[in-house]
């Protein structure tokens, strides 16, 4: 069973997620909801597999705060935004979402991405996708500070569990740090399915040297 915390301060949006998780196969379950990202950090809602986030909560701007803070405690969180323009979901995608929709790409793609989420498995939505095609930025992903961390100490450890140790983290959070680094890498089209495959796009941006390992 997949488990969701919703933030959005829509009733009408929350109540449609609620049904289309309903529906969705296999099924997912809104723990909680709420207009502010208190759902997302409080129980039930704190051990939710997914958060789904409402980028425009108020006329603050988008609050890529909360999603930093989210990303930082190794959440998976798939935006859902009213916002369509490129710089958006690239922020998004930068600061360390898993993924950014528009609410115009409805029921089909929430779930899809939402269900990706919690797998650890790559879906870019068509409006990323656009954003992601016209991107004239260099062909690398975005990683933030935290991800480089846990991949560099990935690379010079046996285990995730080690990993964990070392960085004061669970191993829980490690795993969602190497999967959000393996989706971004999906999404500019450089595939890393596995550590040596990592490694080999760690060196290539620089991130790490031979000398090294």
């Amino acid at each position: 069973m997949i488990t969701v915390a919703v933030v959005d301060d829509h009733p009408v949006v929350v109540a449609g997620i609620r049904t289309w998780c309903s529906l969705a196969d296999p099924p997912i379950t809104v723990v909680d909801s709420g207009p502010t990202v208190s759902v997302a950090w409080l129980e039930p809602g704190a051990s939710a597999d997914v958060v789904v986030l409402d980028l425009q909560l108020d006329m603050g701007g988008p609050a890529y705060g909360d999603l930093k803070r989210l990303v930082d405690a190794g959440r998976q969180v798939v935006i859902y935004t009213m916002r369509d323009d490129k710089e958006t979901a690239l922020t998004c995608l930068e600061i360390g979402a898993f993924t950014c929709l528009t609410k115009a790409e409805g029921e089909a793609h929430l779930v899809a991405a939402v269900t990706a989420a919690a797998r650890n498995e790559p879906y870019t939505p068509p409006a990323l996708s656009g954003a992601l095609g016209t991107d004239t930025r260099p062909n690398r992903p975005r990683l933030a500070p935290r991800e480089v961390d846990v991949l560099l100490e990935w690379f010079h450890c046996e285990s995730k569990e080690m990993v964990a140790k070392e960085l004061n983290l669970s191993v829980r959070t490690v795993n969602s740090y190497l999967a959000r680094v393996r989706v971004k890498y999906a999404n500019v089209g450089r595939h890393a399915p596995t550590k040596a495959a990592l490694v080999a796009r760690a060196i290539q941006d620089g991130l790490i040297s031979v000398d090294e390992l």
